[in-house]
């Protein structure tokens, strides 16, 4: 079974920076689209989010291990320095940022999309604690990724959407 939603198209864009093979993580995976497109694709993925629930129907996905795990209550729970790629989109919790980025083996690709400040204006989220400040992909990352690409964007659309992504390599 194929997941509801399409991949992103900045995962599908940037995914050739995450070597070939590697060991992916998906964060906050939601219903699985950009686990079950990984693997379909040849990476080793581990999708986890606190509610497995929406995931269900893709959950037998060969290359996918899923794992319920709230991030934001119970800690990170994975080792440092051995995933080819972390995936994040749409979500946002910044102290689990240093994590995100220590996660990352060398060579690694960090491939991160979410909202940003001025989303407010379109809909959901609106909270500034879900929500991008200008830039602030890019300072996470400073001096510990080599930014391959970022983007602060107004998307079109009904509604827009206000939004922030970064494509990024550990050296």
């Amino acid at each position: 079974m194929i997941a509801e939603l399409p991949p992103s198209p900045w995962v599908c864009r940037w995914a050739h920076l995450i070597p070939a093979r590697g060991r992916v993580l998906d964060v906050a995976c939601g219903g699985g689209r950009h686990a079950v497109w990984l693997a379909a694709h040849g990476w080793q993925v581990t999708a986890v989010d606190r509610d497995l629930t929406p995931s269900a129907p893709v959950r037998d996905t060969p290359g996918v291990v899923w794992l319920q795990h709230d991030l934001e209550r119970d800690g990170w729970p994975f080792p440092a320095g051995v995933w080819q790629g972390v995936v994040v989109v749409n979500y946002l919790h910044r102290p689990l940022m240093p994590h995100l980025i220590e996660a990352l083996a060398a060579g690694g690709a960090l491939l991160y999309a979410t909202y940003a400040q001025g989303q407010q204006a379109y809909g959901r989220p609106r909270d500034p604690a879900h929500l991008l400040m200008p830039g602030e992909l890019l300072e996470w990352v400073r001096g510990r990724l080599r930014v391959v690409a970022y983007e602060d964007v107004l998307e079109p659309g009904e509604p827009p959407r206000r939004r922030q992504r970064i494509a990024a390599v550990r050296p």
